[in-house]
């Protein structure tokens, strides 16, 4: 049998988002009156081949290819990596003293796909005649100042888990191969996700973010209750989620520490469950070299995807925790990297073990990367992955991955 892939945590688990936002040079910035305006973005391609196992094992939730009872055990795919491509888009100005912006992230990929979601391949096809898809995850507005701190209101990437990815050194590259090694490959990969950290997400949401202080910056805010991953009726929420985070950044040392919460409603009063989870870590900077590292913990959170796979259905919460630890060196206008993580889930109680023998267990992957800067905004780039999927019953599938491509930022 193969492992299992259920669609839902295909859209979610791999819709990894373009951090590289954060990381680009503006390539255009025009200003008419008291209004500046600016463009960004990247484009990355990847040629992705993949070894996968050819095991009798059943993992839900696993993140390994399994090619059991598959006439081919390899895959080779040219797609996007971690990040799809980006264009974003910025707009700002300085009224009474208020700095006011906004902005729009529009993310297509180079995937063929038809399905209506750009990381959702209609009936798993990948033919001739096809298109590509586009995700629009980021629109939203901030406004404040240096003296009163800032909001920010709209579709924006989340708290929890946000600074494990947008510090995974695979974040321009593939890491995880996810769908890639799959007939169908989606927008994009899915680097750590679900091997140490669970992903972000982008969320509706309104957020308040306090002035500097020496350093320390603290954010709280409430989003858009998420139904968990699957759920077949979705359900009313009678309050938001909550989130909220503290930076502290000094000299070479940056340390974060997030937290999330919220409630689920299921179909009934006995299916409810509460989400809440955390997470610390911070990176370390010395010379050419860096070393970070992330830790998470949360019950009803699941695993990859928020709330995928977080409780029994029957309102009991499943506990889950991973890690991700991380170096890299940087030789002249090369990096070297090397990173492992791995992501755990727990049975809810005994019933839910007799019920579901073949749950994951652990998602653990490791990555060595070298990435070659040839110019300021074009990187050449090469890694191996090694995947394994281990199930609590004790079924195991083992992959690996190796991928060589570019990234282009503006």
């Amino acid at each position: 049998m193969k492992t299992k892939r259920r669609i839902p945590l295909l859209v979610i688990s791999t819709a990894a988002a373009g951090f590289c936002v954060s990381q680009s040079a503006q390539a255009l910035d025009l200003e008419a009156g008291d209004w500046k305006f600016s463009v960004n973005g990247n484009v990355n391609v990847h040629y992705i081949y993949s070894a996968c196992d050819n095991s009798t094992a059943t993992v839900t939730g696993g993140l390994a290819c399994n090619t059991s009872g598959d006439q081919q055990d390899n895959s080779s795919s040219i797609s996007n990596g971690l990040l799809p491509a980006a264009l974003t888009f910025g707009i700002s100005t300085l009224q009474k003293g208020y700095d006011i912006a906004a902005h729009f992230g529009l993310y297509p990929g180079i995937s063929t796909n038809d399905g209506g979601s750009p990381n959702l391949e209609s009936g798993g096809s990948n033919t001739a005649l096809g298109t590509t898809g586009m995700d629009v995850r980021q629109v939203y507005m901030t406004f404040g100042n240096a003296s009163m701190g800032s909001f920010t209101l709209g579709r924006n990437f989340g708290l929890f888990g946000f600074d494990a990815i947008i510090n995974d050194m695979t974040l321009p590259g593939v890491g995880g191969s996810g769908a890639a090694s799959s007939g169908a490959p989606a927008n994009t990969t899915l680097g750590g996700i679900g091997y140490g950290y669970i992903y972000t997400d982008t969320l509706a949401q309104i957020d308040y973010t306090t002035p500097d202080f020496g350093g320390l910056k603290l954010t709280v805010g409430v989003f858009d209750p998420l139904n968990p991953v699957g759920a077949t009726a979705p359900t009313r929420k009678s309050a938001p989620g909550f989130h909220g985070k503290a930076a502290f950044t000094t000299g070479p040392i940056y340390l974060s520490a997030t937290f999330i919460t919220q409630k689920q409603e299921g179909v009934t009063d006995a299916s409810d469950f509460t989400s809440t989870g955390f997470d610390v870590g911070g990176k370390l900077t010395f010379g050419p070299g860096e070393v970070m590292a992330y830790y998470y913990s949360g019950s009803g959170m699941g695993t990859t995807a928020l709330f995928n796979i977080a409780s029994d259905g029957l309102g009991h919460e499943r506990d889950s925790d991973g890690f991700i630890a991380q170096a890299t060196y940087k030789l002249g206008d090369t990096k070297l990297g090397v990173n492992y993580g791995e992501s755990k889930l727990d049975y809810a109680n005994n019933a839910d073990r007799l019920a579901n023998p073949t749950l994951v267990e652990k998602n653990s992957k490791y990555t060595a990367g070298v990435y070659h800067s040839l110019t300021a905004n074009l990187t050449l780039l090469a890694e191996y992955s090694g995947v394994k999927s281990e199930a609590h019953n004790g079924g195991e599938i083992k992959a690996n991955n190796f991928n060589v491509g570019a990234f282009l930022s503006f």
